[in-house]
């Protein structure tokens, strides 16, 4: 029986760029079936809300999740902020379907490297940010306005279990890769951070083959400049993963190349997700065949590997991106001197080539 997978397009570019990674997965004749539903800015439009009743719905039932971009100048302002793209639809998504494990890799594609900021094969890094997804001060409470508007209080709170689950992810996907782990947190200030290295700590006991590291969020910030080959797998909280997995990315020379999983506890052998690029919904470009769809391709590979164990066909997209890219085709955000630049249609046209 085919997977049944949610579209959610989303608002700017968002459509463009899925459009391109449903034309990828039909290439390679993965088992799966499509259904699409609004969400964010233009679902706002539409009914009132960015995360109606019906597409939640449609989520709870699908195999997993394709997310394209939410939100936009547009509705900035809107009122009160709880309907706003980012707060009134992506948080919810988050906790309704207990997505608590962000999955963001960070890898160069050696045709890239002359993009990346950094000098010479500093910016060739291939790691992984772990990043903590439905606990922190995102979802604290209390969260609130006081004295008439003029204090705002967020709360950064944590337990055991939250932090146990998403370090256990993290050891485990280092088991795949390079073995070595680091946290990162802030414990020389906060009681969360202690709770943090201490639950770590007590998890990596059951990882005897896995390196653990600690490090506090500031440094890791300057280590990811100073040198980023250090890493191969970061755990860390919510807002700390927030900040430092976009520091991570633009290493890589682009936002657009950089996919995402979203993943949920394993339920008999599979896990749901919810895949999408890291970039923004773009709307100065949106509707104009700029976009780069390869991260939003690149996270239909995450999707095959983490929902449905096709490590297989994953690989063939990923090689098949890269081979795209050694080919130098490009999209505006990635183009120098001598590439070819292409639109967002031509580039999805060249991955399906590959394939």
């Amino acid at each position: 029986m085919p997977h049944l997978i949610a579209v959610l397009a989303g608002d700017g570019i968002g459509p463009e760029v899925t459009a391109q990674a449903v034309r990828v997965l039909e290439a390679v004749g993965a088992d799966l079936v499509f259904e699409s539903a609004l969400v964010g800015g233009c679902a706002y439009d539409a009914t009132g809300h960015p995360l109606p009743p019906e597409t939640l719905a449609l989520c709870k039932r699908s195999d997993a999740v394709l997310l394209g971009a939410v939100g936009g100048p547009k509705w900035d302002n809107v009122q009160p902020v709880s309907l706003r793209p980012e707060v009134g639809a992506l948080l919810p998504l988050r906790g309704e379907l207990n997505l608590y494990a962000n999955v963001r890799p960070a890898k160069t594609f050696p045709a890239l490297l002359s993009s990346s900021p950094l000098k010479g094969d500093n910016g060739l890094i291939d790691l992984v940010v772990m990043r903590e997804l439905t606990g922190g001060i995102y979802f604290g409470k209390p969260r609130e306005r006081r004295e008439d508007g003029a204090v705002a209080v967020d709360t950064c709170i944590y337990s055991k279990p939250e932090v146990e689950r998403i370090a256990r992810r993290a050891f485990e996907i280092a088991q795949n890769r390079r073995k070595h782990v680091t946290s990162v947190d802030k414990a020389n200030v906060l009681e969360t951070s202690r709770l943090w290295r201490e639950t770590v700590i007590g998890v990596a006991a059951d990882y005897p083959d896995v390196e653990l590291a600690h490090m506090l969020v500031d440094n890791c910030a300057m280590q990811f400049v100073r040198n980023p080959k250090q890493f191969d797998v970061i755990v860390t909280e919510n807002m700390f993963g927030d900040i430092l997995s976009d520091e991570s990315s633009v290493i890589t020379g682009s936002l657009g190349m950089l996919p995402s999983a979203s993943l949920s506890d394993p339920n008999r052998g599979r896990v749901f997700g919810l895949y999408e690029p890291i970039h923004g919904s773009a709307p100065d470009i949106a509707g104009q065949n700029k976009a780069n769809p390869l991260a939003t391709i690149l996270s239909t590979a995450m999707m095959l590997q983490y929902s449905f164990g096709d490590f297989a066909t994953a690989s063939r997209i990923e090689q098949a991106v890269e081979a795209t890219l050694e080919e130098g085709y490009r999209t505006g955000d990635i183009y120098t001197e001598g590439t070819r630049l292409v639109g967002t249609k031509e580039m999805g046209d060249a991955v399906i080539a590959q394939l």
